[in-house]
This record gives C-alpha cells, structure tokens and sequence, in this order.
C-alpha cells in the first residue's frame, strides 16, 4: 500500500491554494499573473511550490512575455534550453506548439526538463494560450512519493549510485521542421545522483527518467538496464501521478528537481500552443 502524505496546509495570507491531490498538485486562485505579483503574494507562492511541487494558477488572463520573463527571474536565473528554437524577439521563452503539420510534440514521454543539463532547470512557467477542444492533458508524477514507496534494501541499493543523463538521441534533429540546423551542435551529457536531496526541503527523491537517463554508472550494461528500468516503472506507477486538464490561460509552474511531467499528444490534428519559461537550478546532489 502506498502511504500517502498528510496534505500541507500553509496558512496562506495572500493567495488561495486548493490542493489538486494529497502528494501532488494545488490550484492557485487570487493572484494575476498578467501584471506584476507583490513582494507578499511571492512569498506565498513560493512557500505553495515548496509545499505542493505543481502549482495551477486558474482564472488567469494572458500573461505578456516580458511579465512572464521577469516573473521567472524573480525565482532565479533563466535556463536557456540546449536545442529547442525560440520566441522572436524574446529569447528567454520557448514556444510550445503543436498542429496538423507537427511531426513531434513537446515532452510527450515522461521526463524532467532537460535532466542532461549540469546545472539542470530548478521549475518551469507554462502558459497555455490555444488548447484543443478535449484532450492534450499534461500529467504528473512525485518524486518524493516515488523514492519513499521503495523498499529499504533497493534504497540501500540506489542511494549513492549516478547515473548518466544524455541528450543527443533526442535532440539530433528534432525541430528540424521548426527552421532548426543543429548539424554543427553539440548537445549536453550529465551524471547525476539516482537520489537527490531538494536543496530547499530536504526531502530525497528519484532523479532518473525514461527520456534522458541512459546508464547507471560502475555498472554492467545487463545491471544496469535491469535496475533502471525498475525505477523507471516505480516514477511512472499511477500511484505518484495526477492529470491536469488545461483551460484557456491556465499556468501551470512545475518544479523539474522532484516531480516528472508528460504532455499528452492525443489531439491531432488540432493545434495547442503556449509560452514556457525555464528558471535554472543548481548541480543535484
């Protein structure tokens, strides 16, 4: 039986937080993200992030990027994403979109941003602006639960192990048909801890994805596959996930250090399209 964690209650003064499940997920209400947030509604949200690793700030208008880049900012540097083209003229954010001419979708398989990254990406703002009429969900899975729902031996096991995070099976030519010539790129390698410590929690959780991490490190290749693909089963088990439904302008700020997420492609031929920004976190220990 998985043991669930009691809900966080923060006693938020300056914002409203419904919480989406008991580990995972709570919708933000009384703040407008389109103009400028109060020194004291940033403090809530982000005591709320700690506490709930997604947050769905609903009942928003659209959010202009120059707002959306300086919101970030306020959480940190920003990451800049190793491959992925651009919005004109705002650098900072990347396009996400998706129609009948669309070869790939953004993050359709389970993952944490850029995992390959160094200094992977500590959260991502994603708002949506064009969203299909049902369907292309996003979901998510925790990280903490994920770690804490392992056996005391495969902890033991794991706990001390890296793993190799890699990025160039992915990357080689994915938007191409977005205008992209990566012929002369390079793209990002990594190892990171299969555990890492939440620099700002303390808690542990599984670092490993299907998407980005390719090998545990000092073992053999049977060993390693073996282990890694049990992770990998454990992080994806429905039990640590939850599916969010966008609405028009919803934002969803999704922390990549303790929580995976996936993008839903099952709208084809209809278009979803939104702005992304990446804040840049530090090296996972």
């Amino acid at each position: 039986m998985i043991s669930l964690v009691k809900v966080r209650n923060h006693n938020y003064k300056f914002i409203s937080a419904k919480p989406f499940a008991p580990n995972l997920g709570a919708e933000i209400y009384g703040v407008d993200l389109s103009k400028p947030v109060s020194d004291e509604q940033f403090e809530d949200i982000c005591q709320a992030f700690l506490d709930h690793q997604v947050l769905f700030f609903k009942d928003q208008k659209e959010i202009p990027p120059d707002v959306h880049i300086a919101f970030g900012k306020r959480f940190g540097k920003l990451h800049a994403h190793p491959a992925a083209p651009t919005m004109e003229g705002y650098p900072e954010i990347f396009e996400i979109h998706a129609n009948e001419n669309s070869k790939i979708a953004n993050g359709e398989f389970w993952h944490s941003d850029v995992s390959c990254d160094e200094q992977p990406p500590l959260g991502t703002m994603l708002q949506i602006h064009i969203a299909p009429l049902c369907g292309g969900d996003t979901m998510f899975s925790d990280m903490y639960s994920a770690y804490d729902a392992l056996s005391k031996p495969i902890k033991k096991l794991i706990n001390g192990l890296s793993a190799k995070h890699e990025s160039e099976h992915l990357y080689r030519g994915r938007y191409a048909d977005r205008g992209v010539d990566d012929t002369n790129s390079t793209f990002p390698a990594a190892d990171h801890p299969i555990v890492r410590i939440h620099p700002e929690t303390g808690r542990r959780a599984l670092f490993v994805n299907r998407t980005f991490t390719t090998k545990i490190n000092g073992l053999s290749p049977d060993e390693s596959s073996t282990i890694l693909n049990l992770l990998f089963d454990q992080a994806e088990n429905i039990n640590h996930q939850i599916r969010f439904r966008w609405s028009i302008n919803d934002m969803a700020f999704w922390d990549n250090r303790c929580c995976m997420h996936r993008a839903i492609w099952d709208y084809w031929p209809e278009e979803r399209k939104g702005r992304r920004v990446t804040i840049k976190g530090d090296r996972p220990k």
